[in-house]
């Protein structure tokens, strides 16, 4: 698995909702604009209201990318998956592939820990 470095967001928190998405590309040669689209988000990350911070991963092999984020509300994840810019990559790529995703909060947030967990629920 190839992992990105840390991209920290403005929000700081003990607890924090930890969310993964987990995207299987219908083509491998579709990974590497799905992977591009993915920085492009991450590049504004920092000013992301309620975003803590967040990793990319992908598994180019079996066709997955996706990333780790974390947040400090349901309703700071619920605003980003409105966040123009992600609607649009949502549109762009919906038919190249199936999105997986999972969510949990954790009451004492750390990066190694939340990365631990995350990589468990990717190895499925």
């Amino acid at each position: 698995m190839l992992r990105s470095t840390w991209h920290p967001g403005p929000a700081t928190a003990t607890t924090a909702l930890i969310a993964i998405t987990d995207f299987h590309a219908h083509r491998r040669r579709d990974l590497l604009s799905i992977a591009q689209a993915g920085r492009d988000l991450a590049a504004s990350w920092s000013t992301l209201p309620g975003a803590i911070g967040m990793w990319l991963w992908a598994m180019p092999l079996s066709g997955r990318s996706g990333s780790v984020s974390v947040w400090e509300s349901e309703e700071a994840l619920t605003a980003f998956v409105r966040w123009p810019p992600h609607v649009q990559v949502v549109r762009r790529f919906h038919q190249s592939g199936t999105l997986h995703t999972h969510r949990w909060w954790t009451q004492e947030f750390t990066h190694p820990k939340a990365w631990k967990e995350a990589a468990t629920h990717l190895k499925t």
